[in-house]
């Protein structure tokens, strides 16, 4: 209650905006003169830049996930997208030699025994080959693995990078997010200071 009373005041407080400018069709003593802005380097004295621009941040993470986040000082973010890389790529070599084995052994045989009463033309009993493995379908599952591991990879580079865009144009923003154990679950919770 006390927080839309506050707001409501806010709102009803009359404020020149900075980018209003005196009516020029009057003429007198009663327009105000220009407003002088502060110098360049007062200005830039009370903001708070971040060390690397959004576009560059982006690149970064684009290129090595984590290293924009470590940049803008996000260690646990970073280590987040870097742990996720590292998996992702450790798998994806991992079914990547799993495809190669399945496509190498695909065609092999191998022979379960011999048909007695059944020759061939040297008289020799014909063999009878036991259900290969590696057929078809073992291949494709091995490809689509293979194919799925890449795809995280992949959006783990997206997603590292728009996270530190983000995270560089909300550099200034002064926000907590917190999370408390409550007895039937968790609250989180996040304030913002205007």
């Amino acid at each position: 209650m006390l927080a839309a009373v506050c707001a409501g005041t806010l709102l009803l407080a009359p404020v020149e905006a900075a980018a209003q400018r005196p009516d020029s069709t009057r003429a007198g003593p009663t327009q105000r003169p220009p407003r002088r802005r502060a110098p360049a380097a007062q200005r830039a004295d009370s903001l708070i830049r971040a060390p690397l621009s959004p576009r560059r941040a982006f690149l970064y993470s684009l290129a090595l996930p984590g290293l924009g986040q470590a940049k803008l000082d996000r260690p646990n973010a970073g280590a987040l997208f870097v742990a996720v890389e590292i998996l992702g790529v450790t798998m994806a070599r991992k079914s990547a030699a799993d495809l190669a084995y399945a496509r190498r052994f695909a065609r092999d045989s191998i022979i379960e025994s011999y048909d007695f009463n059944s020759l061939d033309e040297q008289g020799n009993p014909k063999p009878v080959y036991a259900r290969n493995r590696y057929e078809g379908e073992r291949v494709r599952a091995r490809r689509t693995h293979y194919e799925d591991w890449v795809a995280l990879v992949i959006f783990n580079h997206l997603l590292s990078g728009a996270d530190a865009f983000v995270a560089a144009q909300l550099w200034d923003l002064p926000g907590q997010v917190s999370v408390r154990a409550m007895p039937r679950g968790a609250t989180v919770s996040a304030s913002v200071a205007w």
